[in-house]
């Protein structure tokens, strides 16, 4: 009788292992087709997103480690780019549906003036989601931006979901459910 009990919850712990891999597998099935769908290119290899530490529009330091185990989306952006200037709204409505549910959206800055091109824009908008400053451009070299907007999308993990060259309709119904998903991970 105890070697059957034992050999059923045995077969009981495999079902459920075999229910999480799969549903695991479904999962990342899912996560690739929204990506395809938002033309949002996923890495060859997840990898740790790179440090880095810029100052926001009121001086203060911010790290991309502070906010590891919260999905971010980081947009590589500038005043001057007309495609950049046209998503910040969309970006704006992604933050404030999606921030109190754990969504970080950083904002940094390409504009070689730094604050004095940025803050002007930035107020006129009222955009609340958090801009960064990278004038000298360290940290667009590091994340190998070549074109502007740039987004990077990464996971709870601090590694690398996706890439987005090119603006993007932000506040989509297929992009909410993207977030939704990630927040849900």
């Amino acid at each position: 009788m105890g070697a059957e009990r034992l050999q059923r919850s045995w077969r009981h712990s495999l079902l459920i292992l075999l229910g999480c891999f799969l549903a695991g597998n479904g999962y990342a099935e899912a996560l690739s087709a929204q990506l395809s769908a938002l033309q949002i290119t996923p890495p060859k290899q997840r990898k740790i997103a790179p440090e880095f530490k810029l100052q926001d529009l009121q001086g203060k330091t911010l790290r991309l480690s502070d906010f590891r185990g919260r999905p971010v989306l980081i947009n590589f952006w500038a005043t001057f780019c007309a495609p950049c200037r046209e998503e910040m709204p969309a970006l704006e409505s992604l933050w404030q549906e999606f921030k109190n549910d754990g969504l970080v959206i950083l904002a940094i800055a390409a504009d070689r003036s730094g604050k004095k091109a940025v803050l002007p824009f930035i107020q006129e908008g009222a955009y609340r989601f958090p801009i960064l400053l990278d004038a000298e451009g360290t940290v667009r070299n590091r994340y190998e931006v070549i074109a502007l907007p740039t987004t990077y999308l990464i996971g709870r993990d601090g590694k690398f979901i996706g890439r987005a060259i090119g603006s993007r309709q932000w506040y989509s119904p297929a992009s909410r459910e993207l977030i939704q998903s990630l927040l849900h991970q």
